[in-house]
């Protein structure tokens, strides 16, 4: 599903944000990437979704291989991944449904496509009845989960999960977690980064932690004390 050989990117001349990075991911798998700010971590999500080229080395995702992308095939990639982020990023002056909607929309799917699958992928994640609610009428968690139907409406294979928590209380960050898993267990690979050592204790999934551009381990079911990882998660 996601193969990653040797893949180095440099920033400038000597800024190396990834440094021989080699990874493979299986499809279906739940992986959770930690580290501090800074070591590497939105640079390997950003060239997963070819926001970033690699400087050298194989990046290979749901087998399209990265080297023979051309430009025009970059569209068809990125309906492959959905992408969440801790700031939700809704249309302020749209709807639940119609937040959810746009995803659609943008890539010309028709109306009687969009009201059958919106209602159904807003019931996913805990949303029904909420369809014409505002953003600025929702809790922090109902907006992140917003933001997480509008990223797999369009059955992704891949869900990148980029620190969604960050902003959430306890109970609010564990409903979204929640949504996460079930996602997982629709058949969805799902990757998750985040600062909150609770969440990775708890879920107990494969945990792949990164300093200063390098992968320092890569562990199952890996729990982390708070003595020896806690400045990883900072």
């Amino acid at each position: 599903m996601i193969l990653l050989d040797r893949v180095t990117k440099v920033y400038g001349k000597s800024n190396n944000a990834l440094d021989r990075v080699s990874l493979h991911v299986e499809a279906k798998e739940f992986v959770i990437i930690v580290g501090k700010s800074g070591a590497g971590k939105s640079t390997l999500l950003k060239l997963l979704t070819r926001e970033e080229r690699p400087t050298s080395g194989k990046i290979v995702v749901g087998g399209l291989d990265y080297d023979k992308l051309k430009d025009k095939d970059i569209p068809l990639l990125r309906r492959k991944i959905g992408v969440v982020f801790q700031d939700f990023k809704l249309l302020p002056n749209r709807n639940v449904f119609e937040n959810v909607a746009f995803a659609l929309e943008i890539v010309g799917y028709g109306n009687r496509e969009i009201q059958h699958t919106v209602p159904r992928v807003l019931d996913i994640v805990g949303l029904k009845g909420k369809e014409k609610r505002m953003p600025l009428e929702l809790s922090g968690g109902e907006r992140q989960r917003v933001a997480i139907a509008r990223a797999i409406v369009r059955q992704p294979k891949i869900l990148i999960a980029d620190e969604p928590t960050g902003n959430l209380d306890p109970k609010h960050a564990w409903d979204v977690i929640k949504v996460l898993e079930k996602i997982n267990r629709f058949g969805t690979t799902v990757l998750l980064t985040t600062h909150n050592q609770d969440i990775v204790n708890k879920l107990k999934r494969r945990v792949i932690t990164i300093e200063d551009g390098r992968i320092a381990s890569d562990r199952a079911n890996a729990k982390y004390s708070n003595q020896t990882n806690q400045a990883k998660l900072q």
